[in-house]
């Protein structure tokens, strides 16, 4: 007979797989996993894909792109990388411990996939000033990076900057990518970007000997400079975690943030409300440049060298770093682990996340439902997540309910797989396989080991297989991915 009729919600956003747990029947891949990278140095991509250098920008730190050391393998001189932010870039080539790489103009960002510049390759993106608006993969390449433990740097200008004539300013682009994501779209830094321009000033750093940005290995930051650039409201209701490092003139707390730093899901976040600062006076010939790095009124280059070594995860090291992401923050890392938050976070077949009646969810109104037709079918379940290289441990668990219609003691005509992908889709570890022969009342939890995954970015996927008659329905609910 059929399976139950059910009201399904198709889920759009990453990949990934998630079905680790397994009573004991699951089955590891041995060698599967690769050494945590804890001798790799701090990986950071600077975007120049929209438009970093229209107009009188040249947010670039080489014309060398995608790799800088194409221009000069062993800079010395900021000289030797061309462009208003070959400054900042030789400064972290030269300390031994950072793997630098741009996004060249034409390309897009991406998270999870296999070319050389997707986000999973690297520990921070930095965004120098954007001036074309993020495309909705895009924005959810970046949240998906960051919720798994990527940092982001975001730095802006004053409204009004446009400088392709696009109708999108960096003000604009920067809080559409924290407002309007597939990921998390209800505030999720904690701050949104204010509509100023605030012409000159160099505001203060705020008292804090304990902050690794502030008081980092690459110096102490006392005053930034404004040269026409915003702030930025905080919202700690939102996210405790905001936190404003640097202050406008007259402001304090929660208004006149000229740079902050937050934290989201298990990655980081800086801004910086003017692009001033980062430029280091020359580039390309026909720009209008400005040399704030080395204004001799702020701490302009110890804030971005700072904070650039705190959002790859390894503050506090010495000498700008030692391996990436090599530190370990207690965290849950699956995004909408318990689906409440609907169609979001996870990709799934058409369907699968529901609050439909047909099944019960094990707590709130949403769950994950695989199969239940009682006709050849296949459903799938994914999200992808970055496992950080000093976790030691790192077990995932979800509660799953199995019934059916089948009638056979024997033979396994309906089944649930939970794997573990690389970012190119190669299965590293098929962990369990459940099926009709595990039906019973209730939800009962799975838990699986995946320490020896620490240091990579993987997919986590159930794949629910049906046969051609007779109904098995695979439910989810309640997911964890718990690290420390």
């Amino acid at each position: 007979m059929p399976g139950p009729t059910r009201s399904r919600h198709r889920l759009t956003t990453a990949l990934a797989v998630f079905g680790l747990l397994a009573t004991g029947a699951a089955v590891q891949a041995a060698t599967a996993a690769t050494p945590a990278r804890a001798a790799t140095p701090h990986r950071v991509l600077f975007d120049n894909a929209h438009a970093e250098t229209a107009g009188n920008a040249d947010w670039i730190i080489s014309t060398s792109q995608p790799d800088p050391l194409g221009q000069d393998s062993s800079p010395s001189a900021e000289t030797d990388w061309t462009g208003a932010l070959s400054s900042w870039g030789v400064a972290l080539q030269k300390t031994g411990n950072y793997s630098l790489k741009t996004l060249p103009s034409g390309s897009g960002l991406s998270y999870g996939g296999s070319s050389a510049t997707d986000l999973s390759n690297f520990d921070t993106l930095v965004l120098p000033e954007p001036n074309t608006l993020f495309t909705t993969a895009e924005k959810t390449a970046i949240m998906n990076f960051v919720k798994n433990g990527g940092g982001l740097f975001m730095i802006s200008d004053h409204t009004g900057a446009d400088r392709n004539n696009d109708g999108s300013d960096a003000v604009k682009i920067l809080n559409d990518l924290m407002t309007n994501n597939s990921v998390d779209s209800t505030d999720p830094f904690g701050f949104s970007i204010d509509s100023l321009n605030i012409t000159s000033g160099y505001p203060a750093a705020v008292s804090d000997s304990t902050d690794p940005v502030l008081h980092g290995s690459f110096g102490t930051v006392t005053k930034s400079l404004i040269a026409n650039g915003t702030t930025a409201t905080l919202k700690p209701s939102d996210n405790s975690s905001v936190k404003g490092l640097v202050y406008r003139s007259g402001y304090s707390g929660n208004t006149g943030a000229f740079f902050l730093t937050s934290t989201f899901g298990s990655g980081r976040v800086a801004f910086w409300g003017d692009s001033s600062p980062i430029d280091d006076g020359t580039g390309q010939s026909g720009n209008t440049l400005y040399d704030g790095w080395n204004d001799s009124g702020a701490s302009n280059a110890a804030l971005a060298l700072n904070a650039t070594e705190w959002l790859s995860g390894a503050s506090g090291s010495s000498g700008g770093g030692g391996g990436g992401s090599t530190s370990c923050t207690a965290a849950q890392l699956l995004g909408n682990n318990g689906f409440e938050s609907g169609a979001t976070t996870w990709s799934a077949s058409s369907g699968v996340i529901t609050d439909s009646g047909g099944e019960s969810p094990r707590t709130g109104s949403f769950y994950a439902w695989l199969d239940g037709y009682g006709s050849a079918h296949t459903d799938t379940l994914s999200q992808p997540v970055s496992i950080p290289s000093g976790c030691t441990t790192a077990t995932l668990s979800f509660y799953l309910h199995i019934d059916t219609e089948e009638t056979t003691t024997s033979t396994a005509y309906d089944t649930l797989k939970v794997q573990v992908l690389n970012s190119s889709g190669t299965v590293l570890g098929t962990l369990a396989t459940y099926s009709n022969l595990q039906a019973g009342s209730g939800y009962t939890q799975r838990s699986f080991d995946l320490a020896s995954y620490a240091g990579q970015t993987v997919t986590l996927k159930f794949t629910g297989t049906e046969g051609s008659s007779l109904q098995t329905s695979f439910v989810v609910d309640d997911t964890a991915l718990n690290v420390s």
